[in-house]
């Protein structure tokens, strides 16, 4: 299952490891729901990739820095810079290659 994140040091630290995908999501957000499972799945299969999520609503933070306007918004940063966005749902397939 992927961490949550609850502080912008915890944040910076995890995307500041060699590869981390993080879900930009919220509790109200339906599409975020149906997501959610599929993201913690892969999460669990693929060990090369460090996966964690972010509410938000609680993290309003690094949501504001990484300009995040639609939910759910992927992210993947490696050793701490942005390499990869996608906004909206990913399909286990698509999450994968894009986690690689």
């Amino acid at each position: 299952m992927a961490k949550v994140v609850t502080t912008i040091e915890e944040f910076k630290a995890e995307i500041g490891k060699e590869n981390t995908v993080v879900d930009f999501f919220a509790e109200w957000c339906g599409p975020c729901k149906m997501f959610a499972p599929l993201f913690d799945q892969v999460a669990e299969s693929e060990k090369d990739a460090n996966f964690i999520k972010v509410d938000i609503d609680q993290l309003r933070e690094a949501a504001d820095e990484y300009g995040i306007q639609s939910i759910p918004t992927v992210l993947k940063f490696k050793s701490g810079e942005e390499v990869n966005r996608h906004v909206g749902s990913l399909g286990k397939d698509d999450l994968v290659k894009f986690a690689k």
